[in-house]
């Protein structure tokens, strides 16, 4: 990658992030042009593969992307430090959003491109989703005392199903259209305290 893509502004950055972002997320790989994305971002063709060389480096990028700033901000989140699984999700819900705001289109694109099956990039996504894929995450959630919780309840389970519920709200809001993220917020806390009332002794 030129590294002159560096010397640019965040605000230019983003703006040939989010343009990629946003055509790979409705289209297939094979059928995202570049010249589309150059349009989005308001550059020409020349210009972004001045930036990338080709397409396959800046499909690549944008995952590695995609990957890292999600990872970042959910850890900056403090939801791994919190002790209280509710605050957990929420504070993970936060961090989401967040990046919601500043590329729309993000997490469109990865769950398109950890479809993807192009013979051209298949086997390079695998190596940059798969050590991601593989961080179980029962493995960071905060111990559960029975105790807390109303008798019988199969915890493993009650986390699966508010993590599956978390993950299909959001999928369902990003293919809404434009996503409005105060009522994002709004209706997760409301869900986070229904979720108290359903668990909680």
């Amino acid at each position: 990658m030129n590294e002159k893509f560096y010397a640019l502004s965040k605000e230019k950055q983003d703006k040939i992030i989010n343009a990629g972002f946003r055509v790979f997320s409705k289209n297939s790989y094979k059928k995202s042009p570049m010249n589309e994305i150059a349009a989005e971002a308001g550059i020409s063709k020349s210009l972004l593969f001045f930036y990338f060389k080709n397409k396959k480096e800046f499909y690549l990028f944008l995952m590695k992307t995609a990957e890292e700033k999600t990872r970042k901000n959910v850890e900056e989140s403090g939801c791994f430090e919190e002790s209280d699984i509710f605050e957990m999700m929420y504070k993970g819900l936060i961090a989401k959003t967040e990046m919601m705001k500043a590329y729309p289109d993000m997490s469109a694109f990865s769950l398109k491109a950890y479809y993807e099956d192009d013979e051209e990039v298949k086997d390079e996504l695998r190596k940059i989703i798969e050590p991601y894929a593989k961080l179980s995450t029962n493995t960071i959630i905060p111990p559960l005392n029975p105790a807390d919780y109303k008798d019988g309840l199969d915890l493993a389970m009650m986390y699966q199903n508010m993590y599956l519920a978390s993950e299909g709200y959001m999928y369902q809001m990003q293919n809404s259209g434009k996503i409005d993220v105060d009522k994002v917020v709004s209706d997760y806390r409301k869900l986070i305290n229904f979720w108290k009332e359903l668990y909680l002794k």
